[in-house]
């Protein structure tokens, strides 16, 4: 017997999605349970077809941007939406769908939508850069699946909006879901106790450490269900997951949910995986250079009877470095969120969906929306410049070389972490190297920049050598500091200079941000 209780129980577990499923389903008119699946209940369960050739225009991309998927008639739920893909998303050259695809739901003949969201971000696919979801609640594989239980009283349309550059026809019908199916289920009557399923994307990029990214700001009585998220900082390897996830509710001035740790929210700690995680309930894999996660609230949904705001950001206790570091200018954060929910209608009225164009991920450029600022060709030759690296940049750490010179990594490892405007450096826990081709026998000047913006492990300390000659012991350098040292025809005799800054304090590091060689006039 309690062999069978074991399986039992890992059987629940093995089909979790289901189970998720099942535990809802007194909203949907269906007795919740396995056990409840031999009971013959009233109701009847419809679907509705769009999208296909074998329905009408109107249903189609071929003659228009804004297609209906369903027009139902209540009192009834929805109990599973599909889309399947377009054409051009599995027929090679692939073309991905993205978010400029919008899915709305309306309920009752309300005027605004109370799910509004890029398709691919409602399905757990933020931006379309997935091929592959695997959720409890929605699912991708060459085809869009959710299942989130959404009752309605009088009536529900589902609705799909391009705002993209394609005109309407069969590039478009091509690019687009190409079939859809809304399954539902008529109900004698919806309980007065019921919410309206509400499902809102947002994405904005901000100075962390000024000010929280506000994910949700609902009003009414509700609870919240799920959410995805995603943060990154574009164009640079890397991410924060300090911050804490607040659910502030009924106007609570202090949020009384609070998570410690972004990863640790979504079910994991010290950061993310090296590899994606994909689980029924929670979940995460890599989003460009950063994060994307989800997590459902099944037995844990957050209620609320007037209001709720759901926020990121750094915790009132939090090591103040990180609201000192993320709020320089180059630190920005681009996070995306889509929450789920149910509430009470009517919902709050919601700020209008930014425009596709501004709807995609940012660009993978340093310190976006800023910008890099470096030396032109015309400055550098002013000051005699042959040779200008700048030490673990990621992108290219040879900015500027006349023929002849060259710049090698001997010693180190590249580190992009600091803010602007050098933000770049070779370090190595022992000792940081880099040689320098020169022509044999020339003579000149190297000009050596080191910084040390976060004052490691105490501040850095370290001895610098330049050709073979010690410059003596570098510390307090948190403002940065330039060295120069002239170097004979008789140290480049092999065409060789090497550069090398050599740790002296335990537990910290060397570093070199940027070299130059001046060639004497």
């Amino acid at each position: 017997m309690q062999a069978q209780r074991l399986f039992a129980g890992w059987f629940l577990i093995a089909v979790a999605g289901i189970g998720v499923m099942l535990c809802a389903g007194g909203a949907s008119g269906q007795p919740s349970g396995l056990e409840g699946l031999a009971k013959l209940t009233p109701g009847r369960t419809k679907a509705e077809n769009a999208l296909w050739i074998e329905n009408p225009l109107t249903a189609q991309f071929k003659t228009s941007k804004r297609v209906v998927a369903a027009d139902l008639k209540g009192p009834a739920v929805i109990t599973m939406i599909h889309f399947a893909y377009g054409q051009s998303q599995i027929a090679p050259p692939v073309k991905r769908l993205n978010r400029d695809l919008l899915l709305r739901i309306y309920w009752d003949g309300e005027a605004s939508p109370s799910v509004d969201c890029p398709l691919v971000d409602f399905f757990c696919d933020p931006a379309g850069v997935r091929d592959e979801v695997n959720t409890a609640l929605v699912n991708a594989r060459r085809g869009f699946n959710a299942y989130f239980p959404m009752p309605f009283r009088k009536s529900a349309k589902v609705e799909l909006v391009y705002d993209g550059p394609l005109s309407p026809g069969d590039e478009l019908w091509q690019l687009m879901p190409c079939y859809s199916y809304v399954m539902y289920r008529s109900q004698r009557k919806v309980a007065a106790d019921t919410g309206y399923f509400h499902a809102r994307w947002r994405q904005e990029a901000l100075l962390l450490g000024q000010r929280d990214y506000l994910a949700l700001d609902a009003h009414g009585k509700g609870k919240v269900v799920g959410w995805n998220v995603t943060v990154r900082s574009p164009g640079r390897d890397g991410y924060p997951v300090d911050e804490n996830e607040k659910f502030y509710i009924d106007g609570e001035k202090v949020a009384s949910i609070e998570f410690q740790g972004l990863e640790d929210s979504f079910g994991f700690s010290w950061g993310f995986p090296e590899s994606q995680n994909l689980f029924p309930l929670t979940g995460y894999f890599p989003f460009f250079k950063g994060a994307a996660a989800y997590r459902f609230f099944i037995g844990d949904a957050i209620s609320f009877e007037k209001s709720l705001r759901v926020a990121i950001g750094f915790g009132v206790n939090e090591d103040p470095m990180f609201r000192r570091d993320f709020s320089k200018p180059g630190s920005t954060l681009q996070f995306s969120s889509t929450v789920y929910w149910y509430q009470a209608e009517p919902h709050a009225p919601w700020p209008a969906m930014p425009p596709a164009a501004e709807r995609a991920p940012a660009p993978e450029e340093p310190f976006w929306p800023n910008k890099e600022i470096l030396p032109t060709v015309g400055e550098l030759n002013s000051r005699g410049v042959k040779l200008e690296v700048r030490c673990g940049r990621p992108s290219k750490e040879v900015i500027f070389a006349e023929p002849g010179y060259e710049a090698a990594t001997k010693g180190g490892y590249a580190w992009s972490g600091w803010g602007p405007p050098v933000y770049h450096a070779c370090a190595g826990n022992e000792e940081a190297a880099v040689e320098l081709t020169v022509p044999k026998g020339a003579a000149g000047t190297v000009r050596v920049y080191v910084i040390d913006p976060d004052s490691f492990e105490g501040g850095r300390k370290q001895q610098v050598f330049i050709a073979g000659d010690d410059l003596g012991t570098l510390e307090n350098f948190q403002d940065g500091k330039w060295l120069e040292h002239p170097v004979s025809a008789g140290q480049t005799a092999n065409g060789k200079v090497l550069i090398r800054a050599v740790n002296a304090r335990k537990g910290s590091n060397a570093v070199l941000s940027i070299i130059e060689w001046v060639q004497n006039k």
